[in-house]
């Protein structure tokens, strides 16, 4: 159980159990080796890896196609539900931005306002409190595609004459 992870044996559970009798119940192993296989960091390592693992490191049996494509498939679902959760909180937050523009140059008093956006009049008031306080602040940044080693004003200055160098 290293970091990073392996591809562990099919039935490990049974070689774990054998090899320390009595010191772990079979709830308590079955929760640890499902919250172990379902991490992304499990499910990256079936990707690439070729072959499963025993108890001692050693390489056992090769990796089938099979469990390959289900890892690949649920990572895929993964990344699926958080952009599209990414989305929402976007789509609401631009919806907040439109509501605080639209309170701000209205003449209407607070309640009209809300009921002509059908919010409750208790509602409005923390929504264009949020949307002032995400006003003041820098849009979110991507959920992907970000650049895994940061901007380039935390990696250091490039020597002189490097590739990409910046001009002094």
């Amino acid at each position: 159980f290293s970091n990073p992870p392996k591809p562990l044996k099919l039935r490990i559970q049974a070689d774990i159990q054998a090899r320390t009798p009595g010191q772990f119940t079979k709830p308590q192993l079955s929760a640890f080796l499902r919250r172990y296989t379902g991490s992304h960091a499990y499910l990256n390592a079936l990707v690439k890896a070729t072959h499963r693992f025993d108890l001692d490191g050693n390489p056992g049996d090769e990796l089938s196609e099979e469990h390959r494509n289900a890892a690949v498939e649920e990572l895929a679902r993964r990344r699926a539900n958080t952009q599209a959760r990414i989305a929402l909180e976007h789509e609401q937050r631009a919806n907040r931005a439109t509501l605080l523009k639209e309170y701000e140059a209205n003449t209407l008093p607070a309640a009209e306002f809300a009921a002509s956006k059908g919010i409750a009049e208790a509602e409005l008031e923390p929504l264009i409190a949020r949307a002032r306080k995400e006003a003041s602040e820098p849009p979110p940044a991507p959920a992907f595609n970000r650049d895994r080693h940061g901007p380039q004003h935390k990696r250091g200055p490039r020597p002189e004459g490097a590739r990409g160098a910046r001009p002094p």
